[in-house]
């Protein structure tokens, strides 16, 4: 057969199977609200003799092992009518003895009662899930077509349903069809459900829909969509110019809690989570045009997680680990590369908002202060580097507890740092910048999987010199990097200020009801004087001044309290509890340390980096 002939013949193929009905297909519907309990049906056209099924324990974009399926209940078999033979066979698979060539249903529960963005939720005002949650993978069927079906029932009323994924019959309100042109698609879109507000904007061509479900009619939609917007046309530029997008629409899905914050995301959505607080409100945005927004604003920090998961759409979700090439829902996907894949991610996010003119130059440069500050209180940067925390973050990052500090380094905040170390080390060569590094590697990998190696030689033919030194300590290494020199040359002003005094202490402590120690950190004179995380500190006792003068004792409920009844002693011993003992611990009261502080020295240095 000759190539065109060849290629006739796939092409006639590939429209077979996407014309053909979904071999695979689930309903979905509320079986009971109040008790957060979702019925789904699995209905499998050609089931092997004996089909083994299975519920991911995992979900891509959120390293660790969540078993999803300590949430599935009542799993039964049917063909034919007849219930079949079923048996668990591990934690998260199941066998079934079926008749080859017909019909197989299986009817189960699931538990949904997690509001995070990675699993499922459920009660009598919304619903969420991702199908890694819901949706059993069929064994050696996982790239036939899926069609899954969203029923409205009693619970449901006047409810409304979104999601990226491609619609095949849904009513005005979303109920209905949809299909997937395989496993992987079906669990990379989540779906929203229940009352929620709907807002649309076109950017660079592409529909855009925002929803947001939990906010009140107090909230500045206009404005949230106007600067969401300003964020998605400034990094589809980025990225590809002119040119459009690898997706034909997008979905924003927003979910406003009391405290939650976090974001997943998705090849043509996101799911995310902020405070209520952190919304736009009305009242503030009274003024034309709205108030200049700070670092330390709510609504900063909620623009900076909408543009770090919509920038994953190119850095993640198709430029990828060439350990993701496919998933495997079963277990560990195990890369070193979450350090550019997250970290480089974390730095653009804010700088997006720069170049959006969403915030100036200082509120950008408070940004990257707080982030250096952050890495340079983590004592674990000393003993981990970014490539193996990316490597450990099943067991470290997503694990976290009172030692993780002293431990391990934060792939996103350092690997951040490492990007702008690159980025402002191109462009003091003179030769690129890490903006042509990004698009570089889009190019030549064709939105596909990438190696570190693959890194290297961008940066090689870029920078017009080898970058493997710079790979070497800054991703493979624990020595501090040179962020602070790099910014200076590039017409930023760095200034000490004294660190807050539980980081001078090297404690990370909560003080609602007294001070809780959290976390002691590594080196510090906390660790020195013997106190230990889950501590609580009740009082301090200083010895006598002079011969004949009285000991002294007092009551703490915060540590501002520590400081002023210390005056210029330098020795005092804590009065803690631990383990319902009081113990004495003798504290050398530390030297200043100190945090660093950026602002604008030359701003025609800035510019280039910045605009």
């Amino acid at each position: 057969m000759t190539l065109s002939k060849r290629a006739s013949a796939a092409s006639a193929r590939k429209n077979r199977r996407a014309s053909a009905a979904p071999a695979l297909s689930y309903r979905i519907s509320v079986l009971n609200a109040h008790a957060h309990l979702f019925a789904i049906t699995l209905t499998i056209d050609q089931p092997a003799a004996r089909q083994r099924v299975g519920l991911p324990v995992w979900i891509p974009g959120s390293y660790l092992v969540r078993e999803f399926s300590q949430h599935l209940q009542h799993l039964q078999a049917i063909q034919g009518a007849e219930p079949v033979p079923l048996r668990q066979i591990d934690k998260h698979q199941w066998e079934i003895t079926a008749a080859p060539g017909q019909p197989l249903e299986l009817h189960y529960e699931v538990y949904a009662f997690d509001a995070s963005v990675r699993t499922a939720y459920l009660d009598a005002h919304r619903g969420f899930f991702n199908a890694t949650s819901l949706c059993l993978r069929v064994a050696d069927q996982e790239d036939q077509p899926h069609a899954l079906v969203v029923e409205p029932g009693e619970f449901t009323t006047g409810w409304q349903v979104a999601t990226g994924l491609p619609a095949k019959d849904v009513d005005a309100a979303g109920f209905g069809r949809y299909e997937a042109a395989h496993y992987d698609e079906l669990a990379d879109c989540p779906f929203e459900m229940g009352h929620f507000w709907s807002g649309e904007f076109v950017a660079r061509g592409v529909p855009h829909r925002f929803v947001v479900s939990g906010a009140g009619a107090w909230v500045d939609f206009d404005r949230l969509l106007a600067d969401t917007q300003r964020i998605c046309e400034t990094q589809i530029g980025f990225w590809h110019g002119d040119q459009s997008p690898p997706f034909q629409n997008y979905l924003f899905m927003l979910y406003a809690s009391a405290d939650g914050y976090g974001g997943l995301e998705h090849r043509n959505s996101t799911a995310l989570i902020c405070e209520r607080s952190d919304l736009p409100r009305l009242a503030d945005s009274s003024s034309t045009p709205a108030p200049a927004l700070k670092a330390t604003d709510g609504y900063t920090t909620l623009l900076g997680l909408i543009s770090h998961e919509y920038f994953h759409t190119w850095n993640v979700k198709r430029l990828r680990p060439a350990e993701f090439k496919r998933y495997d829902y079963t277990g560990e996907n195990y890369t070193e590369l979450l350090w550019f894949f997250e970290g480089f991610t974390s730095y653009y996010d804010d700088l997006m908002l720069r170049r959006a003119g969403l915030i100036d130059d200082a509120a950008y440069l408070n940004l990257i202060a707080k982030t250096i500050n952050q890495v340079h209180q983590t004592p674990g940067r000393q003993v981990q580097s970014v490539a193996q925390a990316s490597f450990d973050a099943w067991v470290k990052y997503y694990r976290m507890g009172e030692n993780t500090p002293n431990a391990t380094v934060s792939y996103y905040t350092k690997g951040s740092l490492v990007a702008l170390c690159l980025d402002l080390t191109l462009r003091s060569e003179g030769h690129s910048h890490l903006d042509a590094v990004m698009r570089e590697l889009w190019q030549r990998s064709e939105g596909g999987p990438i190696r570190e190696a693959d890194i290297a030689r961008a940066l090689k033919r870029l920078g017009k010199r080898s970058y493997e030194r710079e790979l070497r300590d800054w991703v493979h290494g624990t020595a501090d990097l040179p962020v602070v020199a790099l910014l200076e040359a590039h017409g930023a002003k760095a200034k000490e200020e004294k660190a807050p005094l539980a980081q001078k202490l090297g404690l990370r402590v909560t003080e609602k009801d007294g001070i809780a120690l959290k976390t002691v950190l590594r080196g510090g004179a906390a660790e020195a004087a013997g106190m230990a995380a889950g501590d609580e500190w009740l009082g301090v006792e200083f010895a006598p001044a002079k011969r004949g003068q009285a000991a002294e004792a007092w009551r703490v409920h915060k540590l501002d309290e520590v400081a002023g009844l210390r005056g210029r002693r330098e020795q005092l011993t804590a009065v803690i509890a631990r383990d319902k003992r009081l113990l004495r611990c003798k504290l050398t009261w530390p030297a200043e340390s100190h945090t660093v502080r950026l602002q604008v020295g030359e701003a025609a240095k800035l510019k280039p980096w910045m605009a």
